[in-house]
């Protein structure tokens, strides 16, 4: 009697999706942004338009780095002394009599449940005083900023420093670096002042 064979499993000839030059990934979006997203009906398109301009016009933005609450930070007390330090004859500073402490958070927080501490990854606000590694403290309760401040704003999904000016009714993001353009703010750009930032930290450059 002829002995039976089976095959089964293995892959089949033009099974399966087609090889293209996509693929996956994944990540994860804080809850406002990707609650935001989520309410979307073209969810694949606007991300890949989104990186996509990201990675083609990086200059347009100064991209910003961790965002942290000095809420959670720790208090720091420093010495202050109440002079003034002039650029003449040298004052003595030694006296810890003459010196008071200070709460260094509570200085440049005056309202620290609305604050956050951001590092500036860019040069287009190196005129302004802020330079790309440098710490900005926002105050995310000042959404009107004077066109002289600076603003964290949001554009599209993404989040850039620049002056704010109105025009009548138009808005543009001014950098503050001839070496960028302006931004035009248009109708169909989703579009908000997200902080204005109160403080810069730097340190000193030789």
């Amino acid at each position: 009697m002829a002995e039976k064979t089976e095959r089964r499993g293995g892959r089949r000839a033009g099974a399966g999706r087609p090889k293209g030059d996509s693929r996956l990934f994944s990540f994860r979006c804080p809850g406002e942004l990707a609650e935001r997203i989520g309410q979307m009906e073209n969810r694949t398109e606007f991300i890949n338009a989104s990186l996509s301009r990201a990675l083609d016009e990086p200059e347009g933005f100064a991209r910003i780095g961790k965002v942290i609450r000095p809420s959670g930070m720790a208090s720091m007390h420093l010495p202050y002394f109440d002079l003034r330090v002039t650029a003449g004859f040298p004052v003595p500073l030694d006296n810890d009599e003459k010196s008071q402490d200070i709460e260094l958070l509570r200085m440049l927080c005056p309202h620290p449940e609305a604050s956050y501490l951001i590092r500036v990854q860019g040069d287009s606000m190196i005129d302004a005083g802020v330079m790309s590694g440098d710490i900005i403290i926002v105050d995310k309760s000042n959404r009107d900023p004077s066109p002289k401040e600076i603003a964290v704003c949001e554009i599209n999904g993404e989040y850039t420093l620049k002056h704010f000016v109105k025009d009548g009714g138009t808005g543009w993001l001014i950098p503050a670096n001839p070496a960028y353009k302006e931004r035009k703010i248009a109708p169909e750009d989703e579009f908000c002042v997200w902080g204005t930032v109160t403080y810069i930290i730097h340190r000193a450059r030789d």
